[in-house]
């Protein structure tokens, strides 16, 4: 990634490639990540972990859609990226076809003239007081 703002298509593209290689190479080998469910893991390995067992099997066929909401400069070689991201599982899901929109809050750094994310947070639109799914329209 040559800017920070391309942390949100290139996850996408990983994402929808179900390549997960290329999602792995967009992090800092120490980077932290945090699920839309609050789970917590830490280093490439365990993101990579995480999200395997779902892309072969409940996510395998699903798409995301992100676009990028702000990008906020933390110097140089430091940058947080907010985004929207619209989760569209398909049938291979349990509850079948359906749609989830997602905050995303990415903090990358620079190293080398390549940006990395060093920790991506996602968090699932709902109704705090029902925990309904909320759909940005």
């Amino acid at each position: 990634m040559t800017r920070p703002e391309d942390a949100a298509q290139s996850f996408q593209a990983a994402w929808n490639a179900h390549d997960m290689k290329a999602l792995g190479a967009l992090f800092q080998a120490d980077a932290t990540f945090v699920n839309r469910f609050g789970h917590y893991v830490k280093g490439i390995d365990e993101i990579v972990a995480l999200h395997a067992p779902i892309h072969q099997t409940i996510y395998s066929d699903s798409r995301l859609a992100n676009e990028v909401i702000d990008v906020v400069p933390l110097g140089e070689d430091a940058a947080v990226v907010h985004f929207w991201s619209r989760l569209t599982a398909g049938k291979a899901h349990p509850a079948g076809p359906h749609a989830v929109d997602t905050l995303i809050l990415a903090v990358l750094t620079r190293t080398g003239g390549d940006w990395l994310i060093k920790a991506l947070e996602n968090v699932t639109l709902t109704n705090p007081r029902t925990g309904e799914t909320i759909l940005r329209g």
